[in-house]
C-alpha cells in the first residue's frame, strides 16, 4: 500500500469509484480509493439503478446527462462492457393540470442543456406503457432516455478504468482516524498502515459521519429505510415485445421498472421510517433491513389502482436498504465547509443515476478550482449552522413522502421550520407575515391579508399577486420596513484589511472611513464568485477601525471559506461572522429620512449622510449600524440592530413611522422591486458560468488596478470575446412570470436561458434577466420565451426599467 498520494478517497460505493475514475481523466493518476470491505457493499449494491435525465435544474439535468452519456461508453466498450438498459424511456405521470404545467417548465429547462422531455397526454403515456390504467390521470413527462444499470458492473469498471489510468484501489482497508498537519495535508490511518495525501474526499455513503467525526465535522445526512420487490414474470410484458418504460407516480408514491420479464416496483410510502440515527451496526455490510410489506400497502394499494396486471402477479423477492437524504434533497458534492483541502460526495439518494456527474463536477473542483457547471445546487456549503442530522431527518421524512413532487413556485413545507428565528419572527407572525425560509431563516415573504390566506401552488401568478403590489406602492409613495435576517455579515480587521479586500475584489472598493461599495469578487477562472458590500467603520468605542463585509445570507459559509482561504502568511488580516449575532431592519421609501430622523439622534439630511454612506448611531435607545444602501430602487436604509436589541429598535421604528404611513413588506416585493433596478441575485444571476464582461459588470472591474484575483485569467477571456451576455427582457404575457431555467427561443434554436424573472408593480411589466447570444443582447432584440410550453414575446429592454438615473435612491 502507498504512504504518500495526492488524494484518497474514502469508500467504495459509486460516489467513491466515480470520483476516482474522474480524477484520472483530469490527469492525476497518483490516487488512491480506500474501502472498510468491498466495493459497492453498502447502499449502492441494492440500489435500484434508475438512470434518468430529469432534474430540478440545469445543474442536475447538466450531471445526469454526462453520466448517461459516461454509462453507454462504459457498457459499450467491449474489454470491459456492463449491463446497461439505455433508453427504454420512462413516464413522470401526473393528475393535475399544475402538475403538467410544471412538467412544461421542465421540458422548457432541460431543452437549454439540449435535452429533450415530452409533455404526453394519459393515452399517449397507456400506449407507450400498456401496463398502465388512465383513470385519474391527465398526462405525464417522457424522458427518451430513462433506463437502468447494474450496479455493481458499473462501480467496477470505474475503478478497472481507474485502475489502468494509475489509480490504486485498497479494499477490506478500514480508515481508523484522519490527522490534518499545519500545511493542510492529512494523513490517513487505516488498518494496514497510514497514508499520508494532500487531498482527502469523504465518500462514505450512510457511515458519511463516522468519517465526519474523524474531521471534527457534523454532515447533514440522515438515511431512509426504502424498500422495493421484484415480481414474477408478466405475461403483458412477455406479449408487449419491447422493454417497458420506467414508472414515477406522484399520485401513487411508487416507481416501476423492467426487470427480466417482471417488474421492479419500489414504494415511498407516508408512514416511512429513518435508519441509523443512533449508530450502525459495523457488521452492516452487503446487508439489508428486516421485510415491512405492511408499512407500504396503502401505497401498493395505489399501485394495484395504476397497474391491475399487479393484482395478478407474485413476488420473487423483498428489498429493504437505506438511501441517503440531504435537508433538500440534492447531494453535497464538494468543499466540506470549514476545512482545506477536505471535500465530499455524500447525501446521494439517487446515486446510481448521477453518479457519473457528481464525480465529474468533483473532480473538476479538486483538480482545477471549480466546475464548468455553476454548482451552487449540490455544494456542501448551501447548508450552515442550523444543519444536523436531527433537521435532516425531518426534512428527509418530508421528501421521502413526496419523492416525486416537485417543489412548486413559492412552496414552503413544513417540515423542520422555525431552525433560524429572530425575536421578531413571532412578533411579525402576529402582524400577519406568511415566512419564506433563506439559509433557515424565517423571513417574511408578505404580510397575509387575513389569517386563512393560503395562495394556489402554481407557476402563474398566484393570489398574493395585488398583496405584493401593494406592499410594493406603499414603499414607492411612503415608506416600508422589513426585516432581513440572516444577511452575510463578516468583520475583517487588522493592519492589512484594506490591501486584503482590495485584492479579493476585481474593481476599486472604497477605503474612505464612513463610506460603503459595492463589489464583486472572481475565482481563478475569471469568473463571477461573489457580490458584496464593503462598509469602512471608523473606530469607536463598539471597535477598531474595522470593514464590515456584506453579502446575501446563503454565502455564509461560502464566502468565509473564499477569503480565510486567500490571507497570506504573515498578513495581519482577521475575519470574524457577525451573521448570527445581528439583524438588519430595512427602512425604504420616499419618507424614509423623516422616520429615520425622528427615531435617531444625529443629522440625517441628503448633504450629511448621503447615498453609500455608513454610522453609528443609535434606534432609539438601541445600538445601530446605519447604511445609506437600496436593493428597492427608492431611498433606502439598512439598520444593522445586534439581536438583544433588535425589538427595541423596531418598536421605535414603527412608533416613528405611524405619521409616515409606514407599513410592512416583506421578499416578494423586494423581489420585485430589484427586477425593476437591474440588481442580481447571487446564485441566480451571478454565478460562476460568466465572467463580469459577460454578466454585465463592466462598471466593477479596473483591470488597471495591478493584482486580482482572477484578473489573469480575465484578460485571458476578454481577449476570446463574449459567449453569453446577461440582459433584461420585457414578457409579452400577463398570466405567469419567466421562471429560472426557462428557454428562450428562435425558430427551433436555444438562444438563452432565463435567470430570474417577476413582475415589475412600479413600471407595469412582466420582465426576467437571462443570458442570451452576444448578437441578441442590444436593445430591440426579439425572441421567444417558452414560457411553460407556451412560446411568448421576449424583448430586450434596456437595464433598470425604473429609474434609471438613480435619483430615486439618492433621495
Amino acid at each position: 500500500m502507498k504512504s504518500r498520494t495526492k488524494v484518497v478517497v474514502i469508500g467504495g460505493g459509486i460516489a467513491g469509484c466515480s470520483t476516482l475514475y474522474h480524477l484520472t481523466q483530469e490527469g492525476w493518476s497518483d490516487v488512491v480509493l480506500v474501502e472498510r470491505n468491498e466495493l459497492t457493499s453498502g447502499t449502492t449494491w441494492h440500489s435500484a439503478a434508475q438512470v434518468t435525465n430529469f432534474g430540478m435544474n440545469q445543474t442536475m439535468v447538466g450531471l445526469k446527462t454526462h453520466s448517461i452519456n459516461l454509462y453507454k461508453a462504459l457498457a459499450d466498450n467491449p474489454e470491459y462492457p456492463i449491463n446497461y438498459h439505455h433508453g427504454d424511456g420512462g413516464i413522470r405521470l401526473a393528475n393535475t393540470e399544475a402538475q403538467m404545467q410544471g412538467y412544461r417548465h421542465f421540458a422548457s429547462m432541460a431543452r437549454g442543456m439540449d435535452v429533450h422531455f415530452e409533455v404526453i397526454d394519459a393515452e399517449e403515456c397507456a400506449r407507450r406503457h400498456p401496463l398502465i390504467s388512465t383513470d385519474n390521470l391527465v398526462g405525464g413527462l417522457w424522458d427518451p432516455l430513462d433506463g437502468d444499470i447494474d450496479p455493481a458492473q458499473l462501480c467496477q469498471a470505474l475503478a478497472h478504468h481507474a485502475r489502468i489510468a494509475g489509480a490504486e484501489v485498497y479494499r477490506n482497508t478500514p480508515v481508523t482516524a484522519l490527522t490534518q498537519h499545519k500545511d493542510d495535508t492529512w494523513t490517513v490511518h487505516t488498518e494496514h498502515g497510514d497514508i499520508d495525501c494532500d487531498i482527502v474526499v469523504n465518500a462514505c455513503g450512510y457511515r458519511v459521519n463516522e468519517v465526519g467525526a474523524m474531521m471534527g465535522v457534523h454532515h447533514p445526512v440522515a438515511s431512509m429505510e426504502h424498500q422495493y420487490f421484484l415480481t414474477e414474470d408478466i405475461p403483458g410484458i412477455i406479449k408487449a415485445g419491447h422493454r417497458m418504460p420506467l414508472i414515477r407516480c406522484p399520485i401513487s408514491d411508487y416507481y416501476c421498472r423492467q426487470e427480466k420479464n417482471g417488474l421492479l416496483i419500489g414504494f415511498y410510502e407516508q408512514d416511512c421510517k429513518t435508519w441509523g440515527m443512533d449508530g450502525i451496526d459495523p457488521n452492516f455490510v452487503n446487508a439489508l433491513c428486516p421485510d415491512d410489506l405492511e408499512r407500504v400497502m396503502d401505497v401498493l394499494e395505489g399501485a394495484f389502482e395504476r397497474m391491475p396486471a399487479l393484482r395478478e402477479t407474485g413476488i420473487r423477492s423483498i428489498v429493504n436498504g437505506p438511501i441517503t437524504y440531504t435537508i433538500d434533497g440534492a447531494p453535497l458534492i464538494g468543499p466540506i465547509p470549514g476545512k482545506r483541502n477536505a471535500f465530499c460526495a455524500i447525501g446521494l439518494r439517487a446515486g446510481l443515476g448521477e453518479g457519473g456527474g457528481h464525480g465529474w463536477l468533483l473532480a473538476q473542483m479538486i483538480v482545477q478550482g471549480e466546475a464548468c457547471y455553476d454548482t451552487w445546487c449540490i455544494d456542501p456549503r448551501r447548508f450552515t449552522t442550523h444543519a444536523n442530522v436531527e433537521l435532516t431527518a425531518l426534512k428527509a421524512i418530508e421528501d421521502y413522502q413526496n419523492e416525486f413532487r416537485f417543489h412548486f413556485p413559492h412552496e414552503h413545507r413544513p417540515a423542520g421550520r422555525s431552525a433560524k428565528t429572530t425575536p421578531l419572527t413571532p412578533v411579525l407572525a402576529a402582524e400577519g407575515a406568511e415566512f419564506t425560509v433563506v439559509n433557515g431563516w424565517e423571513r417574511v415573504e408578505y404580510i397575509k391579508p387575513s389569517p386563512d390566506f393560503h395562495p394556489s401552488l402554481t407557476f402563474n401568478f398566484d393570489e398574493a399577486f395585488d398583496v405584493v403590489a401593494a406592499e410594493v406602492k406603499n414603499v414607492q409613495e411612503n415608506v416600508g420596513l422589513a426585516e432581513v435576517n440572516g444577511f452575510n455579515r463578516l468583520e475583517i480587521t487588522g493592519a492589512d484589511r484594506h490591501s486584503f479586500v482590495d485584492r479579493m475584489f476585481c474593481g476599486t472598493v472604497t477605503k474612505r472611513a464612513g463610506r460603503v461599495g459595492l463589489g464583486y469578487l472572481l475565482n481563478h477562472h475569471g469568473m463571477v464568485k461573489g457580490e458584496a458590500t464593503v462598509a469602512n467603520l471608523p473606530a469607536s468605542d463598539r471597535g477598531p477601525e474595522r470593514v464590515w463585509y456584506g453579502s446575501a445570507a446563503a454565502s455564509e459559509f461560502h464566502d468565509m471559506d473564499w477569503l480565510q482561504s486567500h490571507i497570506r502568511p504573515g498578513e495581519d488580516v482577521q475575519i470574524r461572522s457577525l451573521t448570527n449575532d445581528q439583524t438588519i431592519l430595512v427602512l425604504a421609501g420616499p419618507r424614509a429620512r423623516n422616520v429615520l430622523a425622528a427615531c435617531a439622534r444625529g443629522d440625517w439630511s441628503a448633504a450629511a449622510f448621503p447615498w453609500l454612506s455608513v454610522r453609528e448611531c443609535f434606534i432609539g435607545f438601541a445600538p445601530a449600524t446605519v447604511m445609506g444602501v437600496s436593493f428597492s430602487g427608492e431611498l433606502a436604509y439598512e439598520i444593522h440592530v445586534p439581536n438583544a436589541s433588535l425589538l427595541a429598535a423596531y418598536l421605535a421604528l414603527r412608533k416613528a413611522g405611524e405619521e409616515h404611513g409606514l407599513k410592512l413588506f416583506g421578499a416578494r416585493a423586494v423581489e420585485s422591486m430589484r427586477m425593476e433596478k437591474g440588481f442580481l441575485h447571487w446564485k441566480a444571476d451571478l454565478i460562476t458560468e460568466f465572467d463580469p464582461f459577460e454578466t454585465g459588470l463592466d462598471r466593477f472591474v479596473k483591470l488597471e488596478k495591478g493584482d486580482f484575483i482572477g484578473r489573469e485569467a480575465l484578460l485571458k477571456r476578454q481577449s476570446e470575446g463574449d459567449r453569453k451576455k446577461l440582459v433584461t427582457l420585457q414578457v409579452g404575457a400577463t398570466n405567469a412570470p419567466a421562471h429560472g431555467g426557462a428557454s428562450l427561443m428562435q425558430g427551433n434554436k436555444v438562444v438563452g436561458t432565463v435567470t430570474s424573472g417577476d413582475w415589475g408593480h412600479r413600471v407595469g411589466m412582466n420582465l426576467a434577466y437571462a443570458f442570451v447570444e452576444p448578437d441578441l443582447a442590444a436593445e430591440g432584440s426579439s425572441m421567444q420565451l417558452d414560457l411553460c410550453g407556451d412560446l411568448v414575446a421576449a424583448t430586450v429592454i434596456a437595464p433598470s426599467p425604473y429609474d434609471p438615473g438613480f435619483d430615486r435612491i439618492r433621495g
